[in-house]
C-alpha cells in the first residue's frame, strides 16, 4: 500500500521531513477494521509528533488522526460495523496513523460517516469534533438543552480562546447548537473573525489584547467556563483573571510551564482534554467515542451543525502533506486542511 511517513524528525522545510513510500498490506484481526482510506485531515498533534519523535533506525513512522473510509474488512471479534460501510474516525495516537491507502482501526472509537458529507468534507471533523465534545460536556460538564438537571444557564459564558482553528470551528457550533451558554470566541484577524460569526458565535474579542480587558469592554467582567485551545502560555495570567470564582477552565494544549496556585483564590479547577486517552488505555468507556461520532454525524445531516473545512490540498501524498504541515505550524490556519485520495 501507497503510504506517506518519515524516518527523521525534521523542519518541516526538509524535503525528507515526510516521504512517500510502499508498506505492507495490514490485516485485521480481533476488534479492529480494516479501512481503505478515502481522505484525511491535517491536526497540530501530527505537526508535534513529526517534529519530536524519531522511530527505531531505519524504520518509517506513519502519522495522520483524521480519516474518512470505506471498511474493507473486520476481525473476528468485531460487531459494529460491516464490510462496504462508510465510516470516519481519528484512531490511536499509539498505533499507525492513517496516512496510509489501508488502515487498521478499533471499531470502538470509529463512527458511521454523515451521509450528507463526502469523504473530504467528514474527514475535517472527527480528531476536533471528539476533542471539543469532550471537552464540553465531560471536562467543563455543560449540560445540553434537552439535560432536565441542567447546571450551566443563559447566564453563564463560555470563553473559547483561540477559536478560528479546528477545534474551536466544531466547539463553537457545539455549544451554540447544544447548549444554552453564551459563547464568546476570540479572534485576532479581519477573515477569522468572520469565520467564527459565521459559525455562531454571540461575542468575538481580541486575544491579541488582554482578555479580561477585552471581556469588560462588551460588559461581561468575568465568564464561568474557558476553553484554551492554543498559545496558553501566553494568555493564561488573562485566563486567571478573567475566570469567574468557582470556575473551570480546561486546556488542550501543551504549555511549558503552568502555575496552578493561581487558580486558588477563585476556587477554580483546571482540566486536560487529550481525546486520544481512551484508546491510549482501551478505558472501559471507550466506545463513547463511537456515540458521539454516530451522534454528531445525526447532527450534521439534520443540518444542525456543518464540516469546518477550510482548505483542500488536493491529492494524499507528501508533497502536500508538507504544504499542510508548514501552514498548520505558522499559526494561521483557517478551519481544517483536507486532503483526499492517493
Amino acid at each position: 500500500m501507497k503510504a506517506i511517513a518519515y524516518q527523521q524528525a525534521l523542519p518541516i522545510d526538509d524535503d525528507q521531513a515526510l516521504l512517500d513510500i510502499t508498506l505492507p498490506d495490514p490485516v485485521a484481526t480481533g476488534r479492529d477494521l480494516l479501512i481503505e482510506v478515502k481522505a484525511i485531515s491535517v491536526n497540530p498533534v501530527d505537526t508535534k509528533v513529526r517534529r519530536s519523535m524519531t522511530p527505531p533506525a531505519g524504520e518509517y513512522k506513519v502519522i495522520g488522526w483524521d480519516a474518512t473510509g470505506i471498511v474493507r474488512a473486520t476481525g473476528e471479534h468485531a460487531s459494529l460495523f460491516k464490510v462496504g460501510d462508510r465510516v470516519w474516525y481519528a484512531g490511536s495516537l499509539t498505533r499507525p496513523g492513517a496516512n496510509s491507502e489501508l488502515h487498521l482501526v478499533d471499531e470502538r472509537i470509529v463512527g458511521r460517516m454523515p451521509h450528507s458529507l463526502d469523504f473530504a468534507q467528514a474527514a475535517a471533523l472527527p480528531l476536533t469534533t471528539i476533542t471539543a465534545w469532550e471537552l464540553l460536556f465531560e471536562r467543563l460538564q455543560l449540560s445540553k438543552k434537552s439535560d432536565a438537571n441542567a447546571k450551566s444557564h443563559a447566564d453563564d459564558a463560555l470563553l473559547i480562546v483561540g477559536a478560528a482553528g479546528g477545534v474551536g470551528s466544531i466547539m463553537i457550533q457545539l455549544a451554540r447548537q447544544l447548549t444554552d451558554i453564551t459563547v464568546i470566541a476570540t479572534a485576532s484577524r479581519p477573515e477569522t473573525r468572520s469565520w467564527v460569526h459565521e459559525l455562531g458565535a454571540h461575542q468575538i474579542i481580541d486575544h491579541s489584547k488582554p482578555l479580561s480587558q477585552e471581556l469588560k469592554a462588551i460588559g461581561i467582567p468575568n465568564v464561568r467556563y474557558i476553553a484554551g485551545l492554543n498559545q496558553t502560555d501566553k494568555h493564561y495570567t488573562e485566563m486567571v483573571e478573567a475566570i469567574a470564582p468557582q470556575g473551570r477552565l480546561a486546556l488542550i494544549d501543551d504549555p511549558a510551564e503552568l502555575d496552578v496556585r493561581l487558580l486558588k483564590r477563585k476556587s477554580a479547577s483546571l482540566h486536560w482534554e487529550f481525546m486520544f486517552t481512551r484508546a491510549m488505555f482501551e478505558t472501559p468507556d471507550m466506545q463513547k467515542q463511537h456515540d458521539l461520532l454516530n451522534e454528531t454525524a445525526r447532527l450534521i445531516d439534520t443540518n444542525t451543525i456543518r464540516s469546518t473545512v477550510g482548505q483542500h490540498f488536493g491529492t494524499i501524498n507528501a508533497a502536500n502533506l508538507r504544504r499542510a504541515h508548514a501552514l498548520l505550524e505558522s499559526n494561521t490556519a483557517k478551519g481544517k486542511i483536507v486532503l483526499e485520495g492517493f
